[in-house]
């Protein structure tokens, strides 16, 4: 029977788990301090709420539950997907929240400030930096339709990225009605938008060659694929000024500019952030403005997200205002691991070792009163080679070895 992890999934050793639990209270403590508050959501949610959550090409992603005892009816003629399947893994935490909030609201602040670290689930093809089932870092704001909520969420993602030690990366943003506006502009009809955002989604994978491509491939009329790749490819076009003639709101491009200024004043030069017309983040939610960030080192994006104002609305009887940004967990501590970018705080480490004829319930005391000074104190049986063994121990990272037998503390540096 093999012993590996299912494909798309992992298991980590306890130093990478000890990095993985850092790396995360960096990113808690950093949103905490900043005024948002943590909330946990079931992995599961009903099927019909996944389906109906506008998740773009994710959707098709869905790990999907069978129906459990007499609500499984395998006998059934004609089975289609709803007589065998009731509820599926969540697919990212912006559904969730939406439903939570809804289910909640009466006993959240508002506007409420939202922290969610965990797994989500994707049934799609593993690569690096792409599992199956893998963490997400959620900050959102829910209930603020000015475009503060923007610039907090991108300011306080911005800084956990610094205490982690990344710099250099850049934010990208982008504004759904603007690109929306271009691709209606060049003939498309409303009820192709949406597959036309996600195909041009995929422009950092398959290029204009093939994004005009696939356009083509679903039918649409080669003239309005020209006119709508000639504009978007057009360096020009990420220069906010030169949208001012395509009859776009103004107010949709002065909150892109002032987004834009805001950040690059809170920066202060560590990172840089541009506008960007190829930016569309694949999910369907997203109602106004998008943003992710990059990085020099990583092939792709390590965080992204945007307004959603239309989607708490679905569970309840008036429209909520959100935005969130999502910070790709798996990817930076990929990038953390691989560059070494963290050096751990840790106190000093014992391993406290007793042999057989000692009574176990002394050395427990024993490395109580170690644990006491500050000491961090592993309780170990010793080897049959006490050499050997403390140089094991050095090798795993303790600084000294207490003897119980002999009541000595012994430095491995030595060893």
């Amino acid at each position: 029977m093999s012993t590996t992890p299912v494909r798309g999934t992992k298991d980590y050793t306890p130093k990478e788990v000890e990095i993985r639990d850092y790396i995360q209270s960096v990113i808690l403590n950093t949103y905490q301090r900043s005024g948002f508050q943590k909330i946990s959501t079931p992995i599961m949610e009903d099927i019909e709420r996944l389906n109906t959550s506008e998740g773009g090409e994710n959707l098709n992603l869905i790990f999907k539950i069978l129906k459990r005892g007499e609500k499984l009816n395998l006998n059934a003629v004609n089975l289609n997907e709803n007589d065998l399947v009731d509820i599926g893994l969540r697919y990212d935490l912006t559904l969730p929240l939406a439903r939570y909030f809804a289910n909640n609201q009466n006993e959240l602040r508002y506007p409420f400030k939202c922290i969610q670290i965990d797994k989500v689930f994707r049934a799609e093809r593993p690569q690096k930096g792409r599992l199956r089932e893998f963490f997400q870092c959620d900050i959102d704001i829910i209930g603020e339709d000015s475009i503060n909520a923007e610039i907090e969420l991108i300011y306080t993602t911005s800084l956990v990225l610094l205490n982690l030690g990344f710099s250099d990366f850049t934010v990208r943003i982008n504004d759904r009605r603007i690109l929306t506006n271009i691709i209606a502009n060049a003939g498309f009809r409303n009820e192709d938008i949406a597959n036309v955002c996600i195909i041009f989604d995929k422009l950092d994978k398959i290029g204009w060659d093939g994004v005009q491509s696939e356009l083509l491939k679903k039918g649409f009329e080669t003239q309005i694929v020209k006119k709508f790749i000639d504009t978007v490819s057009n360096p020009l076009i990420n220069k906010l000024e030169n949208l001012e003639g395509l009859s776009i709101d103004y107010k949709i491009l002065n909150d892109v500019k002032t987004v834009l200024s805001t950040i690059e004043t809170l920066s202060r030069g560590k990172y840089s952030i541009k506008y960007d017309i190829s930016l569309v983040r694949g999910m369907g939610y997203y109602t106004g403005m998008v943003f992710e960030i990059v990085s020099p080192l990583f092939s792709s994006s390590i965080a992204g997200g945007g307004r959603y104002d239309k989607m708490i609305g679905k569970f309840m009887d008036k429209q909520i205002p959100a935005v969130g940004f999502s910070i790709g967990f798996e990817r930076i501590a990929s990038i953390i691991l691989e560059n070494n970018m963290i050096n751990l705080p840790k106190n000093k480490s014992i391993a406290l070792l007793y042999c057989e004829n000692d009574v176990f319930c002394d050395v427990i005391t024993k490395a109580e009163s170690l644990r006491m000074e500050k000491y961090d104190v592993a309780i170990i049986k010793r080897g049959k080679n006490l050499g050997k063994q403390f140089k094991f121990l050095q090798k795993e990272g303790f600084d000294f070895a207490f003897v119980f037998w002999e009541n000595k503390l012994k430095n491995l540096k030595e060893w």
